[in-house]
Formats: C-alpha cells, sequence, structure tokens
C-alpha cells in the first residue's frame, strides 16, 4: 500500500472579522490561515494526464489525513471567515468568468434583521431577482423534495459528538445516508471522518465555518465552499462533491449560482425540520417527544412530495431520535435512501459514483465540466450496503497527533 501525500502549500495569517451564523442559533466558532498557492495541475497540463485515471482514487498522492502536513492545506483554528486574499487563483477566475458571463446575479449581500432573517435594503426578498429561500422562494434547480413515495437520509454538522453514535446504529440497519459536513470540523476530526468515509456514505458539503451565506461577498462564498470542497476532496482519493446544504435556509439567487457556476454543486434544502440541533441548548429548544410527534406526523402523512428531514449528527440526543423514527419509515413503506444518491441518480460526486467507485481525476473548478461518471436511473428500492466497509485502495492513513475533539 502506497501513501497518499499533498503537496505542502505555504500559508498567510490574516485576521479578517466577519460575523459566523448559526444553524438555527446554534454557533461554530471559527479562525483563518489560509495557503496561498494552488496544489494542482490545470487539465490541459501535461502532467495533469499523468495524474488522470479511473481507478478508486485519482492517481495524485495526499497528505495523510489528519497528519501535521494534510491539516497544514486548510484554513486554521477559527472564529472568522476564510482568508479571501488566500483564495487559489483558479477559483478566483473561476467565479470572475461566471461574474463576466453574467451567469451570477448581481445581488448586494443581505444583512441580517433582529430575527436572524436576511434583509435587501428594502428590497422583496421573494422578488425574481433574489428568490430567498429563507422567505420558502424556490429557485429552480433547488431541492426541496424527495420523489413521492421517498425519503432522502441526511445529516448535517459533522463530524460532530453524535457521529459515532450514528455510525454504529447505521452499521447496524445497514442503511446508506448522506453527510452534510463543515470542512472545519473535517479538519478537527479526522478519525471520524475517515469512519464516516469508510462507511461508504456519501459526503457533500455545509461551507467551511457555518455562516450566513447570503450576508456574505461572492469571495468569501467562494471560500465557505471551496475550501470544504478541497478538504473533501484531497481526503476521499480525489472526489469532488455534487451538492451543498445551506445554513438556517439561508440561500439566494446569487448564492445558488455561485455554489453552480464555479463548483458544479446543486443546492438541497429540505421540506421538514426536526429541530434536533436545539435538544442540547439550555434550555433545549425542543424536546425527544415534540421530535417524535413531527416524525409521527409526517412518516405516517401524505407521501407525495417525498421527505427530506434536517437531522444533525450533533449529539446522542439528536442521533436517537432519528433511530427512533427510523422503524416508523420501515413500518410505513417508504423508500429509503441516502439523499445524494436519490436525488444524484446514484452518484454522490461529480466525478465518481461512490467512496468505492472509479473516480475521474480534476480538480474541483473543473469537475464540473469534465466527462461525468456512469450513473444509474434511481432503483425502486436503495442498494444494499458493502458489509465489508473499506477505503480506497490507496488509502489515506490517519496520523494521530493529539486530541481532535471539537466542543460547541
Amino acid at each position: 500500500m502506497h501513501f497518499l501525500f499533498l503537496l505542502a502549500l505555504p500559508f498567510l495569517s490574516s485576521a479578517s472579522a466577519s460575523a459566523v451564523g448559526r444553524h438555527e442559533d446554534h454557533s461554530h466558532g471559527l479562525e483563518q490561515r489560509l495557503p496561498s498557492a494552488t496544489w494542482y495541475h490545470h487539465r490541459d497540463h501535461p502532467v495533469h494526464s499523468l495524474f488522470r485515471r479511473d481507478g478508486d482514487t485519482d492517481g495524485v498522492n495526499y497528505a495523510p489525513v489528519g497528519s501535521s502536513e494534510w491539516a497544514a492545506g486548510y484554513p486554521p483554528e477559527p472564529p472568522t471567515l476564510p482568508d479571501v486574499k488566500s483564495i487559489p487563483a483558479s477559483w478566483i477566475s473561476a467565479l470572475n468568468d461566471a461574474v463576466s458571463r453574467k451567469a451570477i446575479p448581481d445581488i448586494p449581500p443581505s444583512k441580517l434583521d433582529s430575527g436572524g432573517n436576511p434583509t435587501y435594503a428594502g428590497k422583496d426578498p421573494n422578488s425574481p431577482e433574489i428568490c430567498s429561500s429563507t422567505y420558502q422562494c424556490r429557485i429552480d434547480g433547488d431541492i426541496w423534495d424527495a420523489p413521492a413515495g421517498s425519503i432522502g437520509l441526511s445529516f448535517d454538522d459533522g463530524p460532530e459528538a453524535g457521529s459515532e453514535k450514528l455510525i454504529a446504529y447505521l452499521k447496524t440497519v445497514n442503511q446508506p445516508v448522506t453527510h452534510f459536513l463543515i470542512g472545519s470540523n473535517i479538519r478537527d476530526n479526522p478519525a471520524t471522518f475517515l469512519k464516516i468515509f469508510e462507511l461508504g456514505d456519501g459526503i457533500c458539503v455545509h461551507t467551511w465555518t457555518h455562516p450566513y451565506m447570503t450576508t456574505l461577498s461572492n469571495e468569501q462564498v467562494v471560500a465557505e465552499l471551496g475550501w470544504t470542497m478541497q478538504i473533501i476532496h484531497n481526503s476521499t482519493g480525489g472526489r469532488v462533491p455534487k451538492f451543498w446544504r445551506v445554513i438556517r435556509t439561508d440561500s439566494d439567487k446569487r448564492v445558488t449560482a455561485i455554489a453552480k457556476e464555479v463548483f458544479g454543486m446543486t443546492t438541497i434544502i429540505w421540506n421538514q425540520d426536526t429541530d434536533d440541533w436545539s435538544l442540547t441548548d439550555s434550555p433545549p429548544g425542543t424536546t425527544a417527544q415534540k421530535i417524535n410527534s413531527s416524525m409521527h406526523t409526517w412518516l405516517t402523512g401524505p407521501k407525495s412530495p417525498g421527505l427530506i428531514i434536517l437531522e444533525h449528527e450533533l449529539s446522542d440526543q439528536s442521533v436517537a431520535a432519528f433511530m427512533a423514527a427510523y422503524p416508523v419509515m420501515q413500518q410505513n413503506n417508504w423508500n429509503i435512501m441516502s439523499l445524494a444518491d436519490l436525488v444524484g441518480h446514484n452518484a454522490s460526486y461529480q466525478n465518481s459514483d461512490s467512496n468505492t467507485s472509479p473516480v475521474n481525476g480534476v480538480d474541483i473548478v473543473n469537475a464540473k465540466n469534465d466527462s461525468p461518471p456512469s450513473s444509474m436511473q434511481i432503483p425502486p428500492h436503495p442498494p444494499p450496503r458493502l458489509h465489508h466497509h473499506r477505503l480506497p485502495k490507496n488509502p489515506a492513513p490517519l496520523y494521530l497527533n493529539g486530541q481532535y475533539s471539537r466542543s460547541h
């Protein structure tokens, strides 16, 4: 077995102060320190053909996940947003190209009112120009609903305190799910991240610092999405996420367009919310009994549209709420699938179908222009999870160096 190594990246320090958002009022603290150089070759570079191959990795050597070299490639410990001056040039070039093509709407960043809702200098957030998802305006191409009769399972904010409990339960019931991961949490919890990947579950983007995305500049949006995509790419054998999920339903036409035009990602929201993130608040914002009651109503009710339920792997309590509801999903004959597989035609990534499928070698901004992996139609029932969970043939080995826990 040979290991994956990441080319060393220089760093710039910065101390830009920006408000970090909350997910229904829970927050994630962050800090910044950013590399200024790109590590990869563009697709037209002669060396690119040497790295491109069909296999369960992209053939590039990356730093071992959890090592100091690996951690050094990304923004450091919070609490501020990533430094836009250190964004790789290729990401900015892709953004500028999209702006020049008028593919990114010219909408100024929002400001939050006292209730935490975005405002747009007196303009209607439900207008066709803005279409804020906070106000339930649906942008064409964004995903809110599952197909009729189906439940798309997903969990936000990992790797976190509840991830280990969730992983153990998913193994027991042999159920694939999708994980919308926070980039800084991946950096801080590499051991748990590798367990999620080894499980075979789809990995998607939930930003780097968990901010209100519409309050950010174009460049800040690129940094939040790009760094999370990059750490997933470099830690999974070169896989490029296909989907991202918003924070507190906060997106609009500008943010959605940046995700799609710069990085090729589709925005996923939800049509039911458990509020399970608040179970560990003081005082709690909800209870297990309230979540169970809501779940029963949703799971025994109409099957059209299908369900995308917002759930979290933040705590053992939030995971326990899902565990209590899962048998009810089965008893009511729902087609239960990993959300990314359900809406992505069995492909969790832009350049690979799964965690063990062939990978088309491409960087995160060019994946949208690359030849997609083979994809199948959605089957009537979810495919079984492999019982021999494994990393790719050339895994990035874990390097434990002290504590990687994260508190809230």
